[in-house]
């Protein structure tokens, strides 16, 4: 029989041991996060996926943790990086297609507010966040002032950055090179020149993989008792194929044997590596016009350099890993490493002839600290211009070139299409999970459940213990997140899930349990595939099975509707301002509205460089617009919310607010003074209640239209569209400066 003290002990050893059975996380450290993204690679490429190349860092984290055999990106830089840091559809992030505004929510080319970054999600759980590589998801790459970096990685949510602020450029010397918030060149960087660091030579992916490092080392020095997030965004394989001397040594002779020949080996390896099956795909051949005959040398030297870059690539991870170890990080850090889409056919730098270079440089060297502006540079730093075209040899400072759609097939072995496409080519990524502390009983095992990387976010929130927000960015609502946690696969337990979804470009898919539609192109017809009898997508099913091709045809319209995928494939700025720009009336300086009234863009008032006046009569019963010009990438708004009168200009989705202290009720004269400088003065009923600043006139002029008593386009400020006026305008008068 026990006595007190021992039933006392017995009880708490029970809940101590019931506790950690029910809640696994409870007693658990909160662990490190390290996301890291490969540039414009296939899904074969490394060699845990069947490749030849190189990669033994990577296969460690492989043979120690998780490699998912079916998760998807979405088929291009941008939309995947915003898609990834904020756990959205890309389309709802604002970057459906690429850094450019067409008009529509979708397609702002903005990482929008209404969406949180992984490390703004888990600033309120105690991380600290670090990135390096390419951020790729603003227009501002050529600021004009630090209020235009309102979507740089410091203002959105990371504590430090070195990476570049563009989508692409040389290796050698990278454009928008960025130390946190400060262009920089990496020959006068006092912090990390050449000679400085480990190789005697400047390389991007080099210095991508030393900062990263760095932070990690610095983060266990300064901040050890405080988990980190850390994104490592490399720009390797993209092109221009640049590479390091002794790593396209290495790979000198490899491909000699041709397209073929290393397609055929890498889908047996794949079959003995169990990364696909022989049931559901088929190894089918190349083209020959894909095929390079009298130019093979060239071509050769092409994937010999593309090789050496993912084995630098790879051997930068080994140091990152390798530190995480020696600060004894490592057990407790969960690390994911995919790719942002499928191999590239894209033929930059390709066409025309080429040559050797040249036995002496023919243009001024540059100096030091000259910032590169361009995204493939004129000249190298010592002279040499840029080389392109057939003949040109890759790898060298002075080249500009790709490895075209002969290899990009390789890449993707053994899918169909490539970057762009929503085809298994252009949207299968490998997907290495490693946790030594959590990862336990699946360690070194392939997984095969569908995945899409809207699913990282999920499962940041979840091992990190946090909330995710529902308002952020000074009030603003959050749309809710999309993906799954993955946590439930280290246990190998099975995420429920209604569908994946893409679109870009008019190419889209949807995958339901097996099934996959998808179409080319915004006319294109859908196609019906059964992914688990035929991953290579090569027998089309829709003519036989017309009731499955309906039912997800609408269900990805569903989607579509709701996450500001439509219209399909929009216009571009410079094709929609071909059409309207000469129709925009730029004379008339003086605008008499009345409630209801409507102006397109054309011919609302010219904001251009230009500051206004609002003089309007409003009885006001509650909140709303008053009147709105624009959207959520440039416009302007005047509205009443929380029963104060507020006025907002929004810049590339930056918005300044100035808002009164006065609740207003009943009928009320309002005065809108906005100055060319920003200045802006609110007056109510004679007196003037509030003065402020909004940021200097617009720059461009809106997309989007006016209209008096709503914002029926896109949101300026921090409402939901069309936020109509609980009330009714009697009266305006709008007179531009």
């Amino acid at each position: 029989m026990l006595n007190r003290s021992s039933f006392q002990l017995y009880t708490f050893l029970l809940v101590l041991l019931f506790g950690s059975i029910l809640m696994p996380w409870a007693a658990a450290e909160q662990p490190n996060l390290v996301i890291i993204l490969s540039d414009d690679m296939g899904f074969s490429d490394i060699g845990c996926y069947g490749g030849e190349i190189d990669t033994p860092h990577l296969d460690s984290l492989a043979s120690g943790g998780l490699r998912l055999t079916q998760f998807y990106n979405t088929a291009r830089c941008c939309p995947t990086r915003a898609s990834l840091l904020t756990g959205l559809y890309p389309h709802q992030a604002g970057i459906g297609h690429m850094m450019n505004d067409r008009g529509y929510d979708g397609y702002r080319g903005e990482l929008n507010r209404q969406s949180v970054t992984i490390p703004e999600a888990l600033k309120a759980a105690g991380y600290r966040s670090y990135m390096a590589g390419k951020w790729h998801v603003t227009q501002a790459t050529n600021p004009e002032s630090d209020a235009d970096k309102h979507n740089w990685p410091l203002q959105r949510g990371f504590d430090r950055f070195y990476g570049t602020i563009h989508g692409a450029g040389s290796f050698f010397d990278p454009n928008t090179l960025t130390r946190d918030n400060q262009f920089i060149s990496p020959y006068s960087d006092p912090e990390y020149s050449s000679g400085q660091w480990p190789g005697s030579t400047y390389y991007y992916t080099d210095a991508i993989a030393d900062h990263a490092s760095r932070f990690v080392r610095e983060h266990h020095e300064q901040s050890g008792e405080q988990p980190f997030f850390m994104y490592v965004a490399f720009t390797a394989a993209h092109w221009p194929m640049h590479a390091l001397p002794e790593d396209i040594e290495k790979y000198e002779g490899v491909y000699d044997v041709g397209y073929d020949a290393i397609r055929d080996a890498r889908y047996e390896r794949m079959l003995q590596l169990g990364v696909i099956d022989r049931n559901s795909t088929v190894n089918w051949s190349l083209d020959d016009e894909w095929k390079e005959t009298e130019h093979w040398e060239w071509d050769k030297r092409n994937m010999e350099v593309y090789a050496a870059m993912i084995h630098s690539m790879d051997r930068g991870i080994g140091r990152i890993v390798n530190t995480l170890r020696e600060t004894n990080q490592l057990d407790n850090t969960l690390i994911c490493f995919l790719q942002d889409n499928g191999g590239c056919a894209e033929g930059y730098g390709r066409s025309g002839a080429g040559g050797p270079r040249a036995d002496q440089p023919s243009m001024p060297s540059l100096a030091d600290d000259y910032l590169q502006p361009d995204m493939t540079p004129k000249q190298s730093r010592d002279g040499y211009p840029m080389r392109t075209g057939k003949g040109s040899m890759a790898g060298s400072a002075d080249t500009a070139i790709g490895y075209g759609k002969g290899w990009a097939t390789v890449s993707n072995t053994p899918f169909r299409e490539y970057k762009h496409w929503t085809h298994e080519g252009g949207i299968s990524t490998p997907l290495i999970l490693h946790w030594p502390n959590r990862i336990t009983k699946r360690r070194g095992q392939l997984d095969h459940t569908p995945g899409h990387l809207i699913d990282l976010m999920a499962t940041a929130i979840d091992v990190a213990g946090a909330d995710y927000p529902s308002e952020y960015h000074d009030g603003q609502s959050i749309k809710p997140m999309e993906g799954k946690s993955l946590v439930p696969l280290f246990e190998g337990n099975f995420i429920e899930r209604e569908g994946i979804y893409w679109e870009h470009e008019g190419n889209r898919a949807i995958r339901v349990g097996d099934f996959k539609l998808v179409a080319k192109g915004a006319a294109g017809p859908w196609e019906l595939y059964n992914i688990a009898e035929d991953r290579s997508e090569q027998h089309d099913l829709s003519v036989g099975q017309p009731e499955k091709v309906e039912q997800l045809s609408k269900m990805w319209q569903v989607y579509a509707e709701r996450a500001d995928v439509l219209p399909l494939n929009p216009k571009s700025p410079q094709q929609k301002n071909a059409e309207e720009e000469g129709n925009i009336n730029r004379k008339q300086k003086r605008f008499e509205l009345a409630a209801g009234d409507e102006l397109s863009r054309e011919n609302s008032p010219y904001v251009v460089d230009r500051g206004f006046s609002i003089q309007t009569t409003v009885d006001i019963h509650g909140d709303g617009v008053i009147v709105a010009q624009g959207g959520s990438s440039q416009g302007w708004s005047l509205y009443v919310q929380e029963g104060q009168l507020r006025f907002t200009c929004s810049r590339g989705g930056k918005r300044q607010t100035v808002a009164t202290e006065v609740t207003l009720s009943g009928q009320h004269d309002i005065v809108v003074s906005y100055a060319k400088n920003g200045k802006l003065k609110l007056a109510i009923d004679g007196n003037t209640v509030q003065t402020g600043n909004v940021g200097v006139a617009l720059k461009k002029q809106p997309i989007d239209g006016l209209q008096v008593g709503q914002d029926a386009a896109g949101s300026v400020a921090g409402y939901s569209t069309p936020f109509p006026l609980n009330g009714s305008v009697k009266l305006m008068v709008i007179e531009v400066d």
